[in-house]
């Protein structure tokens, strides 16, 4: 009779069926370079600077932007310090939930698995609303064809599924290429702005802490927070990287200090362009169109129109970041016990989680569809449902990622405190615990300001179903858990283990007296 750990893991007959090669991530697949390319996808820099910023100007009335994201990139760099030695020790394509699963325990875990899988669905989801509506526009404005919406849209779905069948390095290509096309294009536009400012000069105005007042800065940090979301994913592909103790947690703090650098110096960029007393008034006119206006009056129509092009590639490639992760996630949840058993199996061709890419993309369809269904003008209208799909999903997602960010922190103190390891790891330790706090602030902000955000009345009904999604996938996750705990407990054992689970397993039947 067994005496070690792989006696009360006690692999499930259904899970037992799937070991061998089909069960593991193919490794060494990406490297440095891929990864962050990867990951960086998913922050859609065209996308933020087009229409993130805009909005935040506008509707938020925040010209302290710049440093805002300034200091979000040090709250977020405090969570990657304990995040980062997290991922040493554990390699999961399901990293927040097995994170949270190893240190605040698997039922907790079961919990975040559900949050997770729907937060990054409905941000990717999201997204396909405002990439249709784009296509539609371009060919209206180019070609002088009235496109619905939803046609671009369902065929975004079917190459996204396509790409997500394929190999992560493939797919790593093609997110680099599109990458740095939009890298390249904002900082032509930046420099541009520079030699070229508006009518109060060169101004450093915008990183006064003065700036960072009024009601709108909670929204703001919310707002601002979502434009990080994609460094976090780094630990989802460890099991697909090189020496992946050294690239995730490079990677990951390359990405964040990236992104705030980027995004910072981007939306000073504006400010200059506009000018720092009207950038609110200029943003709040313009929309999302500021950036174009802007580019059109320095860099000409042509560059304009370039941009126009690259912003849709830009959307597509934040659409396959989240695509390859969600799969990802659905197979670690596959390989545990967490969805169906079928769920953990790659394909044997690509080696991809391929079921779950297939699971990502019938949701897509069938959420598309229903916003098609309810859209009554849908070509013309950016307030119609095309662009409720992209804000009302977009922000669903984002609470639900600061939300797995703030417990992963508290379970990276949990995860060394039970280790023993606590005191070699104090530093780290107090880093995640101020970080843990801040993006529980920022979490509370989103709930609270959740009409603001998606554009409704106040008071109305979406200001509490919509952060009743994410409220739903954490009940119903840490119902599911319970229950697994007190019915299926070699299942409920194994949560957040992944292949180590299996390798126990493997050693317990080659000497059962161990």
């Amino acid at each position: 009779m067994a005496t070690g750990r792989s006696t009360t893991l006690g692999t499930p007959p259904e899970i037992r069926t799937y070991k061998g090669q089909d069960r593991a991530l193919r490794a060494d697949r990406l490297g440095t370079a891929g990864l962050l390319l990867s990951v960086l996808a998913a922050s859609a820099p065209l996308m933020v600077v087009a229409g993130v910023m805009p909005t935040t100007f506008g509707v938020m009335g925040i010209v302290g932007q710049p440093l805002l994201f300034v200091i979000l990139g040090v709250v977020l760099a405090l969570f990657g310090v304990g995040y980062a030695e997290m991922s040493r020790h554990v390699h999961n394509a399901g990293a927040f939930y097995a994170y949270i699963a190893r240190g605040l325990g698997p039922t907790a875990g079961a919990g975040a698995s559900l949050v997770a899988l729907v937060a990054y669905s409905a941000m990717q989801v999201g997204v396909y609303g405002i990439l249709g509506f784009e296509i539609s526009s371009l060919f209206a404005t180019y070609l002088q064809i009235d496109l619905a919406w939803w046609i671009p849209a369902l065929a975004a779905v079917a190459l996204t599924g396509a790409l997500g069948w394929l190999k992560i390095d493939l797919n790593a290509k093609v997110l680099g290429v599109l990458l740095l096309i939009e890298v390249v294009l904002v900082v032509i536009f930046d420099v541009a702005a520079l030699g070229k400012p508006g009518a109060e000069g060169i101004s450093l105005h915008a990183f006064d802490p003065a700036t960072l007042s009024g009601p709108g800065l909670g929204t703001a940090l919310c707002f601002c927070i979502a434009a990080f979301v994609g460094f976090e994913q780094s630990p989802v592909y460890a099991e697909e990287t090189s020496k992946p103790h050294i690239v995730v947690s490079r990677v990951m703090f390359l990405a964040v200090g990236f992104v705030a650098l980027f995004f910072a110096f981007s939306a000073w960029a504006l400010t200059v362009a506009t000018g720092p007393s009207e950038v609110v008034k200029t943003s709040a006119e313009a929309g999302p169109g500021l950036l174009f206006q802007l580019t059109e009056a320095r860099l000409g129509a042509t560059f304009t129109d370039v941009l126009h092009v690259l912003f849709v590639t830009g959307m597509f490639a934040a659409m396959l970041s989240f695509h390859n992760v969600v799969a990802r996630y659905a197979f670690a949840m596959g390989r545990e016990g967490l969805l169906p058993a079928a769920f953990g199996r790659t394909n044997a061709g690509t080696g991809a989680p391929a079921t779950g890419s297939l699971l990502q993309t019938v949701v897509s369809v069938l959420v598309v569809l229903a916003f098609a269904v309810t859209d009554d003008k849908p070509t013309g209208d950016p307030t119609t449902p095309v662009l409720h799909l992209f804000t009302w999903m977009g922000n669903v997602g984002a609470l639900g990622v600061t939300l797995l960010m703030a417990a992963a922190s508290f379970a990276v103190i949990a995860f060394f405190v039970r280790r023993g390891s606590a005191g070699a790891q104090i530093w780290r330790l107090v880093a995640a615990g101020a970080a843990g706090i801040a993006l529980l602030a920022i979490a509370v902000y989103t709930v609270k300001d959740f009409d603001v955000l998606v554009g409704a009345a106040k008071g109305s009904a979406l200001s509490w179903i919509l952060p009743g999604i994410i409220a739903a996938a954490i009940a119903g996750g840490l119902l599911y858990g319970a229950f697994l705990r007190s019915s299926r407990p070699e299942v409920h054992a194994r949560i957040g283990l992944g292949n180590e689970a299996f390798r126990l397993d493997q050693a317990a039947e080659a000497d059962p007296h161990d």
